[in-house]
């Protein structure tokens, strides 16, 4: 964690300080509650669920893209989640080995996961579509429509109280609109009925140093929405 707390330094992520609890938070936030998350539902039976919708998925056929993947990237992650992280899609990496956000751009989500005290096996991981686009396009509607559906309903069987969509592709497909990701922050959102809040995508934070900042800021308010809902 120190480590961490070094590297969050070095990128830009200024005036942090460790909880008791090994929380990070900024030193103008003050010290933060730790807790437990409420667990309304078998994560053994959420389990089993998901696993017969990925194998459904395995199989699909329904866009092209199906045509020249390698592996189905699913999702991965808690499925009790409190905290889900929708995505893009796939790229070479994850397309290799069958895990959403398994890059660089994965590393760095992982690290922002762990600022707001979690830790990647506690969230829960997903994409817009299951497959790659080839060279890393920006999915087309017909992809984007073929792949709904298992999307909305990891939604469903996971029940998370927060979704963080990350960059502009997922948060136009999910909130039906056209607008900028600037204009889609700094307010909160419902996404089949669950808070959602607009991130940049951490491949975006990349390529683009001067977007670590507000999405530090975002994360924090995710990190402090989600106290409030689990009533910590």
């Amino acid at each position: 964690m120190d480590e961490l707390l070094d590297y969050l330094q070095e990128i830009g992520f200024e005036d942090l300080y460790l909880t008791p609890d090994r929380g990070m938070v900024r030193a103008e936030d003050g010290p933060q509650q730790g807790g437990e998350a409420t667990v309304s539902k078998s994560p053994g039976e959420r389990r089993r669920c998901l696993e017969a919708l990925e194998d459904e998925a395995s199989d699909c056929t329904l866009c092209n893209l199906s045509q020249q993947r390698q592996k189905v990237v699913f999702g991965s992650g808690d499925p009790d989640a409190d905290l889900m992280f929708i995505g893009e899609g796939p790229g070479a990496e994850e397309d290799r080995q069958g895990l959403p956000f398994v890059g660089r751009a994965g590393e760095l989500l992982t690290k922002i996961i762990q600022a707001i005290g979690m830790e990647r096996d506690g969230v829960y991981i997903a994409n817009i579509v299951k497959c790659r686009p080839p060279g890393n396009r920006d999915p087309q509607p017909e992809e984007v429509a073929a792949c709904r559906g298992y999307l909305e309903r990891q939604i469903d069987l996971i029940e998370p109280k927060v979704i963080v969509l990350l960059g502009r592709v997922a948060a136009q497909t999910l909130l039906g609109n056209d607008l900028t990701l600037g204009r889609m922050r700094d307010q909160w959102h419902r996404v089949r009925d669950v808070e959602a809040r607009v991130t940049y995508h951490p491949a975006a934070l990349l390529r683009n140093s001067s977007f670590k900042r507000p999405t530090w800021e975002d994360m924090q308010v995710v990190r402090d929405r989600l106290a409030e809902l689990s009533g910590r």
